[in-house]
Order: C-alpha cells, then sequence, then structure tokens
C-alpha cells in the first residue's frame, strides 16, 4: 500500500495566509530533498509525483497555496510566475528563499514554472524584431534563475501567442529564431540545473509547435540535454496519434506531465452536456508508465469552475485511483 504522502516525525507553526484571517496552527512536514521521489505507482520501474499548477487560486496568496496543496495531498506545486509579480526579477533574493522555506514547512517541493511570457509584455521568440529576441532571451535567463533559486526543475514552453508565426515572418524563419533563442538559454539552463520542455499546443491554440513531432525535432536541433519535451493531455488530444499513441512515441523522453481533460476542463470534471467522455487516466498513465516517464504528473485545468479547490480534489482523486493497483 503505497503512502501519499510519506510524512513522519510532524510539527506544528503558526501561519496566516495573508487573507485577513487569524493565525493557524499547521502541521510542519520536514522539508522535501530536492528532486526525491516521493510516490511510487504502478509497479516496480515507474515513479510518478503529484503536483497541482497554482495559477486556478491566482489571486491566493502563494505560501496559502503551498499549505492548500498539500492538505489537498499534492506532493508539488508547479508556479505560474505571473501570479508573484510582472517580472521575476521584481522577487527578492530574500523572498525566493523565504518561499523555499514556506514551500519546505508545508511538505510540497516547488517542481518548476509554467506559463512564462503572460509577463512583462512584448516578448516573443519567433519575431523578426532582434530587439525583441534579445529581450525575451533575457527575461527567459531570469526565469531560469529564479526557477533554480526555487529549486524547481523544469520550465514549460508553452505561451502559444508568443510564438506564433506573424506574416511576412515564413515558418522557416521563425523556427530558426526559436532554435537561437532556446540555445541562447541552454548554457545557463545547465548551470542551473533547469530543464526548459517544448510544449507542442493544438492548431486551435498556435501556428508554431503543433505535434511531439516537432518540439522533439526542435530540440533535437538545439542538441542539448536541458532543451527537451514535455506532454500535455489536451494538446495530445489533438495529434495524428492521439494521446495514447504520443505517450507511446514521446513519453520515454519527456520530462514533464500535464494532466486534463480533452476540453481544458480538470481531471475528472463534468463535461457537460454533448462533452462526451472523460478521459481514462488509468489507461493513460498506464501507457505513460511503459513509455519510461519518470518524473511529475501535474494538474493544468484551464476551466477552475466550481471553484479551484474542487477542480484540483477531484483531480487528485481520479489520479489517486487510476495510480491504484
Amino acid at each position: 500500500m503505497h503512502s501519499w504522502h510519506g510524512y513522519e516525525n510532524r510539527g506544528t507553526v503558526s501561519f496566516s495566509s495573508g487573507l485577513g484571517d487569524s493565525n493557524k496552527t499547521r502541521t510542519v512536514c520536514p522539508p522535501l530533498p530536492r528532486g526525491e521521489v516521493l510516490l511510487e505507482v504502478l509497479g516496480p520501474g515507474c515513479r510518478m509525483k503529484l503536483a497541482t499548477c497554482n495559477e486556478p487560486w491566482r489571486e491566493v496568496p502563494i505560501e496559502e497555496v503551498f499549505w492548500m496543496a498539500a492538505d489537498l495531498g499534492f506532493e508539488g506545486v508547479e508556479i505560474a510566475p505571473f501570479t508573484l509579480a510582472s517580472h521575476v526579477d521584481e522577487v527578492s533574493a530574500s523572498r525566493r528563499k523565504e518561499l523555499v522555506k514556506l514551500a519546505a514547512e508545508a511538505g510540497v517541493a516547488i517542481v518548476g514554472l509554467h506559463w512564462l511570457f503572460v509577463s512583462p509584455k512584448g516578448l516573443h521568440i519567433t519575431t523578426p524584431d532582434a530587439g525583441v529576441r534579445r529581450k525575451t532571451i533575457e527575461y527567459l535567463k531570469s526565469l531560469v534563475d529564479f526557477c533554480g533559486d526555487l529549486g524547481g526543475q523544469v520550465m514549460v514552453s508553452g505561451s502559444p501567442q508568443q510564438r506564433n508565426i506573424e506574416p511576412p515572418n515564413t515558418f522557416a524563419e521563425g523556427w530558426k529564431r526559436a532554435r537561437e533563442v532556446f540555445a541562447s538559454v541552454a548554457p545557463e539552463c545547465a548551470q542551473r540545473g533547469v530543464t526548459i520542455c517544448l510544449e507542442a499546443l493544438a492548431p486551435r491554440e498556435t501556428n508554431f509547435i503543433q505535434t511531439l513531432a516537432e518540439a522533439a525535432k526542435l530540440a533535437d536541433e538545439v542538441g542539448h540535454p536541458n532543451i527537451a519535451v514535455m506532454l500535455d493531455c489536451k494538446a495530445m488530444a489533438s495529434m495524428p496519434d492521439g494521446i495514447e499513441g504520443t505517450i507511446r512515441k514521446f513519453g520515454g523522453r519527456a520530462r514533464h506531465f500535464h494532466a486534463n481533460e480533452s476540453s481544458g476542463k480538470g481531471v475528472g470534471m463534468p463535461l457537460g452536456e454533448g462533452g462526451g467522455r472523460n478521459l481514462d487516466f488509468k489507461s493513460i498513465l498506464r501507457v505513460l508508465k511503459e513509455s519510461g516517464y519518470q518524473g511529475w504528473v501535474s494538474l493544468e485545468p484551464f476551466d477552475y469552475h466550481p471553484d479551484p479547490t474542487t477542480v484540483a480534489r477531484t483531480g487528485l482523486r481520479v489520479l489517486q485511483a487510476a495510480m491504484a493497483p
């Protein structure tokens, strides 16, 4: 029988959420060693860890999100930088150390970053404007430092609007520029122990990097171990091989995994009239295990109704049931 938390020797601490409530006494879990595998599932040879993205609670202080995630049963939290500051350089060194301490006290790991280019405005990786690309490279380097300071190991490069090919720019020109952008930050990634994971997205979201085959090709052309690919269920649903077929081909090289329904709803949430059936995560996670994937399984819903906590709790229970022997 697996332990979903694995916490022992708990203590207590007084904590204020910053939402106007009085101090609470919370259970303190021992710090989580960076990279420690917390959850073994699906039999020998496959280890995965469960995390939640923080942006569904974007108005809630991040320290309170750490506690909520731990209380629900997650092992990690994946951070969207725009929820903390419009530019990560605004987050001081002391605040970064504080965030690491607060996450450890709550008993969760900081997995990494995603939604990288929501802010600041004016970033783009394929634009012919060399000044904008330089600004984008510099911000990526700031993100890598930020991620490394928090103990995160992955950065998901999605941001469809900041990579779209805009006429008269051609696909080939945009491809070359994107390759140069990621190659420019790869050395900093290696120094900080951070991997940028290229995220293929559906055609309705972007006209650049729509399949895992394209993402893998770009990563291969960069040719650096800290530039890799990741898997997202919503995106894979639009790909030629479907979700499970895409996982079979690319799961072994993927460095991160986002779980959501094909529609973007949270895992296990009602799809509504005409919404079809929920994804079979028992089958999906079995294929993921068989592919050789070892890493985080992170919930990333795009629909937070009826509320973010219900969505997170439902998704966690579905994944836990899928992982059960």
